[in-house]
């Protein structure tokens, strides 16, 4: 069975949409370990509730990005991982894990790239306002929200929307295609 790590910073609701999705049988896979850049992230919750492994690191203990890429791959290499899935990690993938994963590692971003990349693709999509946003499946490279489209799916902005509305909307999408995008990756 593939051995899948995830990356985050935060909250953790895509982490916990994939962890209930290996549960319900939906994705086959075994999520091996958490890679987390911030030690105050409620996903370190999530990952202890469920008996997964951790590696928590302070990106500012380190002279560069390279050197905590190669701590990382190291934890990676222990747990024997094929797959990197970002789930809100809050860094761009630098050339160290790059040239080691390439393309094998999934982000999930939340809007129809190449429309509004980066942090808060939300309230871009709010301040443009357009009338329609989304979220995109895609293969991670060196870029910020460049890497080729796997899958994407509407959703489409109400005149009532808030930030709060719209946000809760996208992740309602983001944690059923999620899942399922990785579930047909992962069988190839």
């Amino acid at each position: 069975m593939k051995q899948m790590a995830v990356f985050a910073s935060g909250n953790g609701s895509n982490f916990q949409a994939l962890v209930d999705a290996i549960k319900s049988g939906s994705l086959q896979t075994e999520l091996s370990l958490l890679v987390c850049d911030n030690k105050n992230a409620f996903v370190l919750e999530r990952a202890l509730a469920e008996n997964i492994k951790v590696f928590v690191f302070d990106p500012k203990q380190y002279e560069t990005k390279s050197s905590f890429e190669k701590e990382i791959l190291r934890e990676l290499a222990i747990h024997d991982i094929d797959w990197i899935v970002l789930a809100g990690y809050m860094r761009l993938i630098g050339p160290t894990l790059l040239s080691k994963y390439s393309g094998r590692i999934i982000n999930i971003h939340p809007s129809l790239l190449p429309s509004f990349p980066g942090k808060d693709a939300i309230g871009q999509a709010l301040q443009a306002g357009v009338g329609t946003t989304g979220v995109t499946v895609h293969y991670v490279d060196e870029g910020m929200d460049t890497g080729t489209v796997i899958s994407q799916r509407e959703v489409p902005i109400l005149s009532t929307d808030s930030k709060d509305s719209l946000q809760k909307r996208i992740q309602a999408v983001e944690h059923e295609l999620y899942p399922a995008v990785l579930a047909e990756l992962l069988r190839k």
